[in-house]
This record gives C-alpha cells, structure tokens and sequence, in this order.
C-alpha cells in the first residue's frame, strides 16, 4: 500500500469519526461538513428521513431531540478507493437513551446497529459525502423504550 492511499484512509476514517461526534453532540454545522452540498442521505431503513442533505437536518435535527444521550461505535470499515472516489461501507453500533419521562420514569434505552454505505469523492477541503445510506441490520429494546 503506498503513502497516498494510507494518508486516504486515515482521512476516510477522520471523516466517520466526524460524522458520529457530530451526530451524537447535534452539532449541525460540523455534521455538514462530512458531506457535500449536494449530498444524498437515506435513514429511512431505521424510521428517519432522506433527501437532500439540508432536508434530512431539518427533519433529524427534531427528531435526534427525543434522545438524552447517543453514542455511535462505527468500525469495520472497508474503502474501495478509486482516484477521487470511494465507496465505503462501515458497521454502526448505537446506543440511544430516550428523553426522561416527565412522570418520573427511568429513562428507556434501546440499541440498534447496521451498516453506513457511503460514496465518498475527494474535494478541495478533503473526503466528503455525496451519499449515504444507512442499512439497519436490528433493533433491541425499541418497542419498549417507545411505551
């Protein structure tokens, strides 16, 4: 493996860790830099939206309310570099606490995990997003953290 393919891995993987830090703070403006302006997402596998990427932060953005806490894990990540594009797919393990209940309820957790299927192209700020799509693979505790 050459330097230049070792140096795009290594910013591909920056790029996943951005996307989970971003996704698990709410943090909008730096969720918008893994991708490009034009980018396509797809949560619709796991119940969220898809469209455009300004159309799917508008649509997450209320919906992530509904959580205390998040936590992303994304690993086993496998690159098809091919020049300035990429195809990536990564495993995802996420925690999610639901808000507390206003009754005095526990807060209610459920676990879900899948697959990120990216397509990645090389711009001038570095690796970025044109799409994603997310594949759900299960779901524990969902219905219960619902009730």
């Amino acid at each position: 493996m050459d330097l230049k393919t070792i140096g795009d891995r290594i910013e591909i993987s920056d790029l996943l860790t951005r996307y989970a830090h971003a996704v698990d703070t709410k943090d909008w403006a730096l969720y918008r830099t893994v991708f490009t302006p034009d980018a396509q997402i797809d949560y619709s596998a796991t119940g969220g939206p898809s469209g455009p990427l300004e159309e799917v932060v508008d649509k997450l953005t209320p919906m992530l309310d509904l959580f205390t806490r998040t936590q992303h894990f994304v690993s086993n990540i496998a690159v098809d570099l091919d020049g300035d594009g990429a195809r990536v797919r990564a495993m995802f393990f996420n925690p999610m606490v639901v808000a507390d209940a206003h009754d005095g309820a526990a807060a209610k957790q459920f676990f879900c995990g899948g697959w990120y299927n990216h397509e990645l192209v090389r711009t001038t700020d570095g690796w970025r997003s044109r799409r994603l799509i997310e594949e759900s693979a299960w779901f524990d505790g969902l219905a219960e953290a619902f009730s």
